[in-house]
């Protein structure tokens, strides 16, 4: 479980790379039981905007998905991705395993010693206890909606830097 702002962002970003099996948004870190969308922005339920990813560890790494995913998104600023604001839209991956949380953990700590980024990483690393699907709306809001004006300002800049920075992990039909 990833969440790095609206999750119409990570879902496109991560519908490109290849060893991504399933892809689904959701709400996911609060304390309300089967939130709707209303009431995950109301900013009550705790929840974050996030997106549950199966992949395939044969075709890609749990590093190579935090590569991707600290590239596609600002994990310096708290609650907030551009001008989306909110606890909703906080930088955080919800782990489901020891190995994930290690891994996360060492991620973040490297990155911050990198000083590559704009400030300390602000990403939460906490274990993932429920997942739930956001509405059928929200499911693949990108590919749907493409001519959205979000998707053409916020959305098609990070897909555009997938397949720029990272071509040799795209799905083969994308690759050019």
């Amino acid at each position: 479980m990833l969440g790095g702002g609206c999750f119409w962002c990570v879902e496109a970003v991560f519908a490109e790379v290849a060893g991504i099996i399933a892809i689904t948004s959701g709400y996911s870190g609060g304390h309300t039981v089967n939130p709707s969308y209303y009431e995950v922005c109301s900013e009550r339920t705790g929840h974050a905007e996030v997106v549950r990813l199966e992949f395939d560890p044969g075709q890609i790494t749990f590093t190579d998905i935090l590569e991707i995913f600290f590239a596609t998104h600002d994990p310096t600023t708290l609650n907030r991705q551009g001008a989306d604001r909110g606890a909703r839209y906080r930088s955080v991956i919800l782990h489901t395993s020891e190995s994930q949380r290690e891994l996360a953990v060492k991620f973040i700590e490297d990155l911050d010693a990198s000083g590559t980024e704009n400030g300390p990483v602000v990403t939460q690393v906490v274990p993932f206890e429920a997942f739930y699907p956001a509405e059928p709306e929200h499911q693949l809001f990108y590919q749907n909606n493409p001519g959205m004006m979000y998707c053409q300002i916020v959305i098609s800049p990070k897909v555009a830097k997938v397949r720029q920075k990272f071509t040799a992990r795209l799905r083969q039909s994308l690759r050019t």
